[in-house]
C-alpha cells in the first residue's frame, strides 16, 4: 500500500505544557478500577524506579502528581524484577516484570485493586518489547514476533491463543500499538524502522502494511476515530486510516527530543468533556493536546465556506528561476538571441499582477577566494571591495528587470516591492499598480545552509505579505550540489521549511484569517499560497552521463523522470517535506549542465549528466493553480530558466458575515462533538469500566456521571 499524501501543514500551535515529570526509562501506569462512575480516575497505580515495587495514588483533580496520596504498597510485587507494564483489565490489575513474569491482581469486595498477593501469574517471553490487552486478549511483542494471550484469574481458559507467533519479515522491532475505537476488528503496530502493520482481531491475519516514516515510531494511540503516532523526533503525526492512501491531518512538533508515549484518557469525556491526549517527551516533559483537533477542524469548516463571507478574486503571478552563473543584464545583451530573453517573456505573460524573479549564483560560487572572503574575515578594504563588487551585481539586476518592465510591458505601472540577497542568491519582486495599495505585512527571512548553516552559498531567501487578507509566501532556494548528495538537499529543505525566522502575527483574529494549520506567521507553511523556486540541485539518479543524453534525444523524458530524486523522494520519504507542495508536470528537457553559450550537455573533463535542478513548486490547495512550467533557451549560463505562470485565488474577508458562520460552525462542532463524545463514553463503559452495552447505553442517554459497578 502507498505511503500517506503530503501532509496539509505544519502546527505549532497547542496547548500549555502541565506540570514536568521524569520520564527516566519510561513511566508505567495505568488507572485502576473503581465502583463507581463520578471520578473513575482518582487513583493512578504506578511502579517507581525502585525494582519490584508497585503502589496506587490518590490522584485527585486539585493535586499535582507530586502531592499525590499513596494509599497502598506492595514492595516485593515482583522478586528482584522491574516492573515494565501495569495494564488496566475491566476491574483488574495485570502487572508484566523484565524477567516475563506476569502477574494478575484481582479486585477486592469494594471493586478496587487488592495489592495483598496475585491471584494468578503466568510465564511469557522474555525480550518484551511492546504490548496491550483488548478485551480479553493480550497481544505481547518480543522484537518482531506478536505472541496472543488470554490470561485469567481462575486459568480456565486456554493461555497461548496461537501456535506460533504472528511475524512480519520485512518490518523492523515493534515498538507501539493502538485500536481505534471506530475500528474495533482492527490492531495497528508500529516499527522501529517507521512502518505500521495492521491485523485482524477476528482470525489474526495481517490486513497490510504501511510505511509512514523513515524514522522510528515511538508509539501509537487511537484517539476518536483517528490513529495518532508519536516519532523518535519529537513529532507527532494524526493519521485518517479511513482512506487509502493514509490521510494525515495534522503534524508538529511535541517535544525537542524524543517522543516516549502517548496516551489517551479514555475517561476524558466523562471528567473533562473533552477527549483528552498526553506525550511524555525524553525531554522529561508532559504535554496535553486535545484530542477532537477543534480549532483544526473549525478552521477547515470555514475554509470550506469562505464564499458565504469572502470576496475572492483572482490574480496572476509570474516566476521565474534561474541559476545565471554569475552573468550579467551585459553579458546576456551580448547575444542577440539571449537579449531576447526578458522582453519576450514578459510580452508573452499578459501582465501579470505579481512578477517574482529568483536567481542562483549571481556571483561565482566557484571562485574560492570570493565565497571565503565572504565568510572569513579579510582586511577591510578587501571587504569593502568584494562586498560593492556583490552589490553592484546585483542593482544593475534589479536595475535592468525595472528598465524591461517599463519598455516592454504597455499600459501597466509596476513598483518594485522587494529585494534581497544571500551570497549569490537574489529574489526581485515586482507588482502592479494597483495591488500595492492591498499589501501589507511585508516581512523577509533569509536561512544559510552553507557549512551547516554559518554560510549563505546555499540557503534560502524568503518573502511573505499578506494581500487583502491572504497570506503569500515565497522562497528562491539553493540547496547542496552533488549527484550523491539528496539527503543533503531533503535535510537543507526541512531545514528551510520548519525554520521559525518570520515575525509572529500577535493579532488573533489576523492569525485565524490570514493564516493555515494554527500558524501565527513564523513559518513557511503557515502562509495559504507558497511559490518555492531555485537550483534544488536534484539529480537523476543511477544512469550515466551518455545514458541520459540519448534518452534526451529520443524525447524519453519519462524513462529519466523515473529516476528523478526529487520525484522519487516524494514517492518513497513519507517524511519529505516537500510532499507538501505540488508540481506540474514536467514536458521539458532537463536544465543542467550545459557548456555555455551552447546546446550541448557538459563535455568538461566531469561530464556531469544533465539533470532538472530547476524548480519550481506550489502549495495552496484550491487557491493556486499553475498554467504553464516551461524552460527558455538562454545560453549565457550553464542552466536554463524556468518560469511559470500561476492563477491565484485571493479572498477579502466581511467580518459581520464572517461572525455570523462562525456562530454556525461552532455549532455544527457542538453537534459533532455531543456524537463522538457518546461514542467515546460508550467505548469507556463497556471496554473499560466492564459494563454490558445495554447499560452502557442506558448510563450515556441518562447523562449520569455515577453508576454501581455492573461488570461483564
Amino acid at each position: 500500500m502507498p505511503p500517506p499524501p503530503p501532509r496539509p501543514s505544519v502546527d505549532r500551535s497547542r496547548p500549555p505544557v502541565t506540570n514536568a515529570l521524569s520520564t527516566d526509562n519510561g513511566p508505567n501506569f495505568a488507572t485502576p478500577p473503581k465502583r463507581v462512575l463520578s471520578n473513575p480516575t482518582a487513583q493512578l497505580q504506578t511502579p517507581p524506579k525502585s525494582h519490584g515495587r508497585s503502589m496506587t495514588v490518590d490522584r485527585t483533580s486539585d493535586k499535582t502528581p507530586a502531592d499525590g496520596t499513596v494509599v497502598t504498597t506492595k514492595s516485593n510485587a515482583h522478586t528482584r524484577r522491574e516492573i515494565i507494564k501495569i495494564y488496566r483489565h475491566i476491574n483488574e490489575l495485570w502487572t508484566l516484570d523484565d524477567g516475563g513474569s506476569l502477574h494478575l491482581w484481582a479486585p477486592d469486595d469494594t471493586g478496587e485493586p487488592n495489592l495483598t498477593n496475585p491471584t494468578q501469574s503466568f510465564r511469557l517471553p522474555k525480550g518484551h518489547t511492546f504490548s496491550l490487552v483488548v478485551d480479553d486478549e493480550l497481544w505481547y511483542a518480543t522484537g518482531k514476533d506478536i505472541r496472543v494471550f488470554v490470561p485469567t484469574l481462575d486459568g480456565s481458559s486456554q493461555f497461548q491463543v496461537l501456535q506460533r507467533p504472528l511475524h512480519q519479515p520485512d518490518a523492523g522491532e515493534i515498538t507501539s500499538g493502538a485500536v481505534i475505537s471506530s475500528q474495533p476488528d482492527r490492531i495497528y503496530f508500529g516499527h522501529v524502522d517507521g512502518k505500521v502493520s495492521i491485523y485482524s482481531r477476528h482470525d489474526y491475519a495481517c490486513l497490510g502494511m504501511i510505511n509512514i516514516s523513515v524514522y522510528k515510531i515511538t508509539s501509537l494511540v487511537g484517539v476518536g476515530r483517528n490513529l495518532w503516532a508519536g516519532f523518535s523526533t519529537g513529532m507527532i503525526f494524526v493519521y485518517d486510516t479511513t482512506h487509502t492512501p493514509w490521510i494525515v491531518k495534522k503534524d508538529w512538533r511535541a517535544h525537542n527530543d524524543p517522543l516516549i508515549g502517548l496516551y489517551v484518557d479514555r475517561s476524558s469525556f466523562w471528567m473533562l468533556d473533552r477527549e483528552h491526549v498526553i506525550s511524555l517527551g525524553q525531554d522529561s516533559m508532559v504535554r496535553p493536546w486535545d484530542g477532537m483537533l477543534q480549532d483544526d477542524w473549525m478552521e477547515q469548516q470555514m475554509q470550506s465556506q469562505e464564499a458565504d463571507f469572502c470576496k475572492l478574486t483572482s490574480i496572476k503571478t509570474l516566476v521565474m528561476t534561474w541559476n545565471a552563473g554569475a552573468s550579467t543584464p551585459y553579458h546576456l545583451q551580448q547575444s542577440p538571441q539571449d537579449s531576447k530573453f526578458f522582453p519576450q517573456l514578459l510580452q508573452d505573460s499578459d501582465r501579470p499582477d505579481i512578477l517574482v524573479f529568483g536567481f542562483q549564483e549571481l556571483v561565482d560560487l566557484e571562485d574560492k577566494k570570493t565565497t571565503a572572503k565572504s565568510f572569513f574575515k579579510s582586511k577591510k578594504k578587501e571587504k569593502d571591495s568584494d562586498h560593492e563588487h556583490m552589490s553592484h551585481q546585483y542593482r544593475n539586476w534589479r536595475d535592468f528587470l525595472t528598465r524591461c518592465l517599463d519598455d516592454y510591458v504597455q499600459g501597466e505601472i509596476y513598483h518594485l516591492l522587494h529585494t534581497a540577497n544571500l551570497v549569490g542568491l537574489f529574489t526581485c519582486v515586482f507588482v502592479r499598480s494597483p495591488l500595492l495599495p492591498r499589501i501589507k505585512n511585508i516581512n523577509a527571512a533569509e536561512v544559510k545552509r552553507g557549512m551547516g548553516g554559518l554560510h549563505g552559498n546555499k540557503g534560502a531567501l524568503i518573502l511573505r505579505f499578506v494581500l487583502d487578507d491572504t497570506s503569500m509566501c515565497f522562497i528562491n532556494c539553493h540547496l547542496a550540489a552533488g549527484q550523491t548528495q539528496t539527503k543533503d538537499r531533503n535535510t537543507d529543505i526541512s531545514t528551510i521549511l520548519e525554520s521559525q525566522v518570520l515575525p509572529a502575527e500577535r493579532d488573533h483574529s489576523v492569525r485565524i484569517d490570514s493564516f493555515v494549520g494554527g500558524g501565527d506567521g513564523t513559518m513557511i507553511l503557515d502562509h495559504e499560497i507558497c511559490i518555492l523556486n531555485g537550483d534544488l540541485n536534484y539529480r537523476i539518479d543511477t544512469m550515466g552521463r551518455d545514458t541520459v543524453v540519448n534518452a534526451v534525444k529520443a524525447n524519453n523524458l519519462a524513462k529519466l523522470l523515473e529516476r528523478d530524486q526529487l520525484l522519487a523522494s516524494k514517492r518513497k520519504n513519507p517524511w519529505f517535506r516537500l510532499r507538501a507542495f505540488h508540481e506540474l508536470p514536467i514536458t521539458f528537457a532537463p536544465t543542467y549542465k550545459y557548456d555555455v553559450g551552447t546546446d550541448n550537455y557538459d563535455t568538461s573533463e566531469k561530464k556531469r549528466a544533465p539533470a532538472w535542478c530547476d524548480r519550481l513548486l506550489y502549495r495552496g490547495h484550491d487557491r493556486v493553480e499553475q498554467l504553464d512550467y516551461r524552460r527558455h533557451e538562454v545560453r549565457v549560463s550553464d542552466h536554463r530558466p524556468v518560469t511559470g505562470l500561476f492563477h491565484m485565488v485571493i479572498k477579502t474577508i466581511s467580518p459581520q458575515k464572517r461572525a455570523v458562520k462562525w456562530e454556525e460552525c461552532q455549532e455544527d462542532f457542538k453537534r459533532l462533538k455531543e456524537k463522538l463524545g457518546s461514542e467515546a463514553r460508550l467505548d469507556f463503559l463497556i471496554n473499560v469500566m466492564g459494563f454490558d452495552p445495554k447499560t452502557s447505553q442506558q448510563i450515556v442517554a441518562s447523562g449520569s456521571g455515577s453508576g454501581a459497578y455492573g461488570g461483564r
